[in-house]
């Protein structure tokens, strides 16, 4: 079939109708096709890519499309129904990847046997199971490759759902976990085979590469090595996001690539010593082949983690060209690489390296000439070309700007793929030979990263460092795109300065403040605690921070400061901790660190550090918006949920109560001292919805239209209790429960009170079949 005639069956407006086919599913926030639907969708599809040649593009269309529904269905198949969830049951299978060892608990993840022994909606599937510390001795020996059987309680792998937060159920559907899971009984834990196979060995590396390097540095060079991040610090990462590296720092593409280019050259050079091998096979099939046993071999040292995998079949793509010899254009390979990543799996679109590796390569093909005489000069050039076209996509990404990552990227890059990286390697190759054969590499790899990592601290540690951008809208990465375009235009295209403007939406987005008089309130999703942040025009209110748990979980960390960013809060002028409980206090280190607090109030007798006391009758107004402490009142003792600061926020036309943790017995006081003051449209309802709260005279006397009930899935304290949220509705009130909705905004004083979810306006995919469970067919996530 002359390819010439039509659309050619590997080219750019193929990849690029797969690609659109993919993505469409995976965007469509409701449930997929059938699968028999989808199965029919992929084989029209494949008969019109391969036989329709002016319409080759609608048959790779039809096959994105069908694919994709193929796999995200099976995908929410594998979600844990409903009725097993909190159920205890008892699994044996593997240990999947690298255990992440902590001070109070294991996390790895556990592939499920495939026999009829195990629960069947558990069956060859991946669990994310964490061991606390109940047992420190026992979980301390799993290794990655050992074969238990244990006990655990299951849980939906269910995620937090904040603007700029990130989203753990993305990441669970798109790595095929079916739930998470807690060992439970753990002296019942049977160890039934020792560690083997790939991850075991990945993991012996490992241990003798720390062993053979002296300090801190071994944890740079474990994961630059074979991909192990396990040691790299929670400080390391801040660092290395400041500097725009994190890219680097574990097994990426360029590492596979760099990999991939030894091989091919080590074949050039063995060829050309020895021209009789020619007659066995041409020397640009030789290298292609090598460059792919490269790529391979060095995915295998990564686990075959989804970068290295992706980068390794994309080297695959090319080297099968090269190998067939065929004229091939750098587009074309590059859309063949596009279209096997796209077969492989679909659901690789929804990671960030899939869209900042091809369009990063992209750029450079279509700017840069392919190959030059002045090397430095072409260097230099691609580092401005991958910081000004994928900028646009990183933010949408990541919401955030590296100042520094040019500058750091300029001396990272060549001196750790081309130095720090080979060393390692050979060290880390040599080391699975033998323990201890590897040192004297290892040791020079781990100097020469000391070089340079104090340039990357003194950078990183600027505060221009790190730029986090507000949330924008959704045309904001379009015009973004197409500025990015306009600049890189040859030189001698008009106008270039003004393509700056169509950057501003996404740099600069509109932070939708509230106007004069009104209050936007957002009640934020952090699991099992409290946090509410409230914006007028011109100040900024936080209410609690959210918990801080022992096994590592801030949510101060993961969902205030990540909401906190997206808004676009600059400041924050006052902070509220109603009372000491983890559950709201936990996160306020998280925001001290990031934000300066020149006000910090507390209940007297709290011990919260450097804050003043919440009192009753005390108040202050921000731009046309009064505040009101209701309680505690003076010489109240420190009672703990007894004496949270319950403040009452007073629009022009609208009335926010919000409560931390107060019982009955403050609820009926409150009745009796002031029932006036608790006429409220919004209620952040008291602990949670716990039987020791909303006391049915305080629910009668609030006439609240709105219940909010800030809660975390599948929670041990079984909040918020079915009669207290039927008490609060027969009152009137439409409750709402932030593990349901994920944060929950609105505004008051601003016409019709409608409160909008993030769930609601950020409707996914992988929500589908939650809401089919709960039989909830529209945008709301009410408790109905």
């Amino acid at each position: 079939m002359d390819s010439a005639a039509g659309t050619p069956p590997f080219g750019i407006a193929t990849a690029a109708a797969l690609l659109c086919g993919v993505t469409a599913i995976l965007l469509w926030p409701g449930m997929p096709p059938g699968q028999p639907v989808c199965l029919l969708v992929v084989l029209a599809g494949g008969v019109m890519w391969w036989k329709a040649s002016r319409w080759r593009w609608v048959g790779a269309l039809l096959v994105g499309l069908g694919l994709s529904g193929l796999h995200a269905g099976h995908t929410l198949a594998l979600q844990l129904p409903a009725a097993w969830e909190r159920r205890v049951v008892t699994v044996s299978g593997t240990v999947d990847d690298l255990p992440e060892h902590e001070p109070r608990q294991t996390r790895f993840l556990f592939k499920v046997d495939d026999d009829r022994s195990q629960p069947e909606p558990l069956r060859g599937h991946r669990l994310r199971v964490s061991w606390s510390d109940a047992d420190a001795s026992t979980r301390g020996s799993v290794q990655a490759g050992q074969r238990w059987r244990f006990k655990v309680r299951l849980k939906a792998p269910r995620g937090l759902r904040n603007a700029g937060g990130s989203d753990a159920e993305k990441h669970a559907f798109a790595s095929r976990i079916a739930a998470n899971a807690q060992v439970r009984q753990p002296h019942t834990a049977q160890r039934l085979v020792e560690a083997r196979g790939l991850q075991a060995w990945r993991e012996g590396v490992s241990a003798r590469i720390a062993a053979a390097i002296p300090g801190d540095t071994s944890r740079f060079i474990q994961a630059l090595a074979i991909g192990d991040t396990r040691a790299i610090r929670d400080e390391d990462w801040t660092l290395l996001r400041a500097n725009g590296l994190t890219h680097l720092i574990a097994i990426s593409g360029s590492h596979v690539g760099l990999v991939s280019t030894f091989f091919a050259m080590l074949v050039y050079g063995l060829w050309w010593l020895l021209p009789g091998l020619s007659g066995w096979a041409p020397r640009q099939v030789a290298a292609a082949a090598a460059a792919m046993l490269g790529a391979l071999a060095y995915s295998a040292a990564a686990g075959f983690a989804v970068p290295t995998v992706r980068t390794a079949l994309m080297i695959a793509a090319v080297s099968l060209a090269l190998g067939a010899r065929r004229r091939v254009s750098p587009f074309d390979t590059l859309a063949l690489a596009v279209i096997v990543v796209l077969l492989y799996d679909p659901l690789s679109v929804l990671g960030a390296g899939f869209w900042l590796s091809f369009m990063g390569v992209a750029w450079l093909m279509w700017c840069l000439p392919q190959g030059g005489p002045q090397p430095v000069r072409e260097f230099l050039s691609a580092q401005g070309v991958a910081t000004v076209g994928l900028l646009p996509m990183a933010v949408l990404l990541f919401g955030q700007v590296s100042m520094a990552g040019p500058v750091a990227n300029l001396v990272a890059v060549p001196w750790w793929s081309l130095v720090v990286v080979p060393l390692s390697l050979l060290g880390a190759a040599l080391e699975s030979l033998h323990a201890g054969l590897g040192a004297w590499p290892l040791r020079a790899a781990a100097w020469c990263f000391d070089l340079s990592w104090p340039l990357f601290e003194w950078l990183g540690s600027s505060p221009l460092a790190l730029w986090w951008v507000a949330e924008s809208r959704w045309f904001a990465l379009p015009l973004a795109l197409l500025g990015a375009f306009w600049l890189l235009l040859p030189r001698g295209v008009a106008g270039k300065s003004l393509a700056a403007l169509l950057w501003l939406p996404l740099l600069w987005p509109d932070r939708q403040l509230p106007t004069h008089g009104v209050a936007e309130v957002t009640v934020i999703d952090v699991g099992q605690g409290l946090s509410v942040l409230v914006r007028t025009a011109g100040h900024t209110l936080l209410y609690d921070t959210g918990p801080a748990m022992r096994d590592g979980f801030d949510a101060g960390e993961r969902a205030v400061l990540p909401t906190l960013r997206a808004r676009g809060v600059r400041r924050i002028d006052r902070v509220v901790v109603s009372h000491a409980d983890n559950d709201h206090a936990g996160g306020l280190d998280a925001v001290r660190a990031a934000y300066a607090l020149p006000a910090l109030l507390a209940p007297e007798g709290a011990g919260i550090d450097g804050a003043g006391n919440c009192m009753a009758g005390e108040g202050w107004a921000w731009d046309g918006v009064r505040f009101r402490f209701l309680h505690p009142t003076p010489y109240f003792p420190y009672l703990a949920n007894d004496s949270s600061c319950v403040l009452r926020v007073e629009t022009r036309q609208g009335v926010l109560l919000l409560t931390g943790d107060i019982g009955e017995i403050i609820e009926r006081e409150l009745v009796r001292r002031e029932p006036a003051a608790l006429l409220a449209d919004v209620v952040v309802v008291a602990h949670h919805g716990s039987e020791t709260s909303s006391d049915p005279a305080f629910v009668k006397a609030t006439r609240a239209r709105h219940a909010i009930m800030s809660t975390g899935h599948g929670n041990l304290f079984r909040h918020p209790r079915p009669s207290i949220v039927q008490r609060w509705r027969d009152a009137g009130a439409t409750v709402w429960d932030t593990a349901k909705a994920g944060a929950i905004t609105f505004r008051l004083g601003q016409g019709t009170l409608a409160p909008e979810t993030r769930r609601s306006t950020h409707r996914r995919l992988w929500d589908a079949a939650q809401r089919v469970e709960q039989g909830r067919a529209g945008l709301s996530y009410r408790l109905d």
